[in-house]
């Protein structure tokens, strides 16, 4: 089960398609139109209230990013850029905001079964090409999941959550665990996902390296539903 197959197969040490696969891979997961090239990047129509356009950038230049975002600033557009905060902030106008900073993270898929512990039970299923594993509680309710998108050979993480009552009891570990066999059992070799500061530490203790931060930023847009 692969998707995305016309997206270069990327090298551990090769930025630019490490973000082609992650863009790719997170617009299957969400499922988003395929993004499109831009200049230094790619661009991703997401479609939601606050989020409406998304553009995922690697090469740039300081005049380049106050072009772009002079020229798409409507509300609910963001700007995701492989580079500090620092350098995107300096670059836009002030009508931006910035958000979190992730973090580009890569490993190598090994085979080896979850074991969560008791009393939860492991699930996975494939949705519309995308893995999804999920951790039941005794109830059969699901108290932490997450996706996983195949692209050529590699395999994007995305959505790792877990439920608020059911925190510290090392969910989200068995949710990577499962993901990983999974992926290995599928022939993805390297995965890719971007963390929040929280999920950085998580992805590290797993073996997950960090290549490069993403700073954010984005033109606000009210939400009609909550005035």
């Amino acid at each position: 089960m692969t998707v995305g197959t016309d997206v270069t197969v990327p090298a551990v040490d090769d930025l630019p398609d490490l973000l082609a696969a992650w863009v790719h891979g997170w617009a299957v997961s969400r499922a988003v139109p395929s993004p499109t090239a831009v200049p230094g990047g790619w661009r991703l129509h997401v479609g939601r209230v606050g989020h409406r356009v998304r553009y995922v950038l690697t090469a740039h230049t300081n005049a380049s990013l106050a072009d772009l975002a002079r020229r798409h600033a409507a509300p609910g557009t963001w700007i995701k850029l492989a580079a500090g905060p620092a350098d995107l902030r300096t670059a836009l106008p002030a009508a931006w905001t910035m958000a979190d900073t992730g973090h580009l993270m890569t490993t190598r898929f090994t085979a080896g079964p979850a074991a969560p512990p008791a009393p939860y039970t492991v699930r996975t299923a494939v949705c519309e090409h995308v893995v999804v594993a999920s951790v039941l509680d005794a109830a059969g309710e699901v108290a932490a999941s997450g996706r996983l998108a195949p692209v050529g050979h590699a395999g994007i993480i995305d959505q790792v959550e877990t439920a608020p009552a059911h925190r510290r009891r090392g969910l989200g570990r068995t949710v990577m665990h499962a993901l990983s066999h999974r992926a290995a059992e599928l022939g993805l070799h390297h995965g890719i996902l971007v963390a929040t500061d929280q999920g950085r530490d998580l992805y590290r203790s797993l073996g997950w390296t960090v290549r490069t931060p993403i700073a954010a930023a984005y033109i606000p847009e009210a939400d009609p539903a909550h005035p």
